[in-house]
């Protein structure tokens, strides 16, 4: 992320009206600025995991994995792990 001590530098970007006042609505004019660059942020790394998820898609053979077969499969799979998880996991310090 380029939050925290990262250069800055200013960008002049063109909004329709309605979507400012949106934002402004939102989180006033003074906190604008923040709002935008946390929500393209955001974007980034989504598209960033999209592109990721694109380039290993079909890296694993139909049948490699029973249990991604099916979402249902998937689904059992999951709460399976998260039910070994919480089993495992320490209780929560008093």
């Amino acid at each position: 992320m380029a939050t925290g001590t990262a250069a800055r530098r200013r960008a002049h970007v063109v909004l329709p009206q309605e979507l400012m006042d949106e934002i402004d609505a939102l989180v006033g004019a003074r906190g604008r600025s923040r709002f935008i660059q946390e929500t393209l942020e955001s974007e980034m790394q989504r598209r960033r995991r999209v592109e990721a998820f694109q380039r290993v898609v079909g890296s694993i053979a139909d049948g490699e994995i029973p249990e991604w077969e099916t979402p249902e499969s998937t689904a059992a799979w999951i709460d399976g792990l998260r039910r070994g998880w919480d089993e495992t996991s320490d209780p929560a310090p008093r």
